[in-house]
């Protein structure tokens, strides 16, 4: 469910539609996506220790196949069934090792402090189902673990370059932040991104949360 171009369909209350919309768009042989990590994925992992992941809305496993070639024990969650074959087959193809699990986001619950690294990078859902999922992904975040949330930011739809048209399926960075109140928030900002383009390089404005699980102060 990575959609950095175009927000899901509409459809049954088990998503049926919107699987079959995205597993038409991954039915072709080239990647939809770039096979590349995100640049702020890789500013804010690049440097962590490798331990247990979670790539919520994995896609084709750009992240999680990435993750992998550091050293993580990764797994990715996807409710598309072609895109996991791709993310599969990517992985294989470097022979690295993933799991890659097929659920809905909206109704997938990880199990609690189980991942020392928690990744949603370019879900795009409306508020009232994202925000539910950003509680289980924090719950999911073990000790001294992080949660990363990358994104189209709001401001991106009148000051940056492409992304969904709709601004429901934009962040807003007070309602992530405010999701998340059991982590320590790192970084919390609206951050600009270079886009390379047919007419020359556009700006593209995300938003980028890092928030950890710390254990608390100890008070004086």
């Amino acid at each position: 469910m990575q959609a950095p171009e175009a927000p899901p369909g509409s459809g049954g209350a088990d998503g049926t539609m919107e699987r079959d919309v995205w597993d038409e768009r991954y039915a072709g042989p080239e990647l939809v996506w770039s096979g590349q990590p995100n640049k702020f994925v890789f500013d804010e992992v690049a440097g962590m220790a490798p331990g247990r992941a979670l790539d919520l809305g994995t896609g084709e496993g750009r992240h999680a196949i990435w993750l992998a070639s550091l050293g993580w024990q990764v797994t990715g969650v996807d409710f598309s069934q072609v895109a996991l074959a791709k993310a599969a087959a990517l992985a294989s193809s470097q022979d690295l090792s993933i799991t890659l699990l097929l659920a809905d986001i909206r109704s997938y619950q990880p199990a609690p402090g189980a991942f020392d690294l928690v990744l949603i990078a370019y879900l795009q859902l409306p508020w009232p189902d994202f925000e539910p999922v950003l509680h289980r992904a924090a719950a999911a975040v073990a000790p001294g673990g992080t949660l990363l949330v990358v994104g189209h930011d709001i401001e991106n739809l009148s000051s940056g370059y492409g992304g969904p048209q709709n601004p429901a399926f934009l962040h807003r960075l007070p309602e992530i932040v405010a999701a998340v109140p059991s982590l320590t928030i790192v970084r919390a900002e609206q951050a600009s991104r270079t886009v390379p383009t047919e007419a020359g390089e556009r700006v593209a404005i995300d938003t980028v949360v890092r928030a950890e699980n710390r254990p608390p102060t100890a008070s004086a």
